[in-house]
């Protein structure tokens, strides 16, 4: 769907770009449409593997609010959808961890939990460069405080330096958006993107550029 705001108009070249790149929507939408939660990265604390393991996740990033008041700052942002080629079977995504990390989960099911982690995880970098790719058309546009945030947890190193402290690959980590408290699927819902839960069928990952 297509920003019709005549304010907003002003990136659709923005959008034709993410286009270009392989997303299948994109919208420019206001910075204050983006919705920023403390309980989000709650999720990260309680129920993620990444967390305290890599450098763009929690607890190493900005809190939900230090976040916000940062978010306070830019004026426009741009939702990004991607497609991935893996396939949610229903019998599977709702207990996908559990087939997945469980050693003791059926043979066949955890064979397709661990195939559709593979191809979807997979897709991260793609995701990634795309989404560094805009942020640089954003920059050299004018924009210079442009910055992406984008889907998962960071996949470029396969042990991040998190006992150093320092990130091996600084011009190309982002953090994922729900690290610092974005409810994705409440943007994007009310941006007329929405991101259907549960999963079923190929799942459409979504990040977010952050434009001033």
């Amino acid at each position: 769907m297509k920003s019709d705001d005549a304010e907003l108009s002003r990136f659709a070249f923005l959008e034709k770009a993410a286009e270009d790149l392989g997303a299948i929507d994109a919208k420019a939408i206001y910075a204050s449409q983006v919705f920023v939660e403390n309980r989000v990265p709650l999720k990260c604390k309680t129920g993620c593997m990444g967390y305290g393991k890599k450098l763009t996740c929690p607890p190493f990033v900005p809190t939900a609010d230090e976040f916000r008041k940062i978010l306070s700052e830019y004026r426009y942002a741009l939702l990004v959808k991607f497609s991935s080629s893996a396939n949610a079977n229903p019998d599977i995504i709702c207990s996908i961890y559990r087939y997945w990390l469980d050693p003791d989960a059926p043979p066949e099911k955890k064979e397709t939990a661990d195939l559709f982690w593979r191809e979807y995880l997979g897709e991260n970098k793609r995701i990634l460069l795309a989404m560094l790719e805009l942020e640089k058309t954003a920059f050299n546009a004018g924009y210079t405080l442009a910055l992406a945030l984008t889907n998962g947890s960071c996949r470029l190193c396969e042990n991040c330096n998190v006992e150093n402290g320092i990130c091996v690959h600084p011009t190309m980590a982002r953090i994922p958006e729900h690290a610092v408290g974005v409810n994705m699927k409440k943007t994007a819902e009310g941006a007329g993107m929405a991101i259907k839960f549960p999963v079923s069928g190929n799942p459409t990952p979504m990040a977010l550029l952050l434009i001033d």
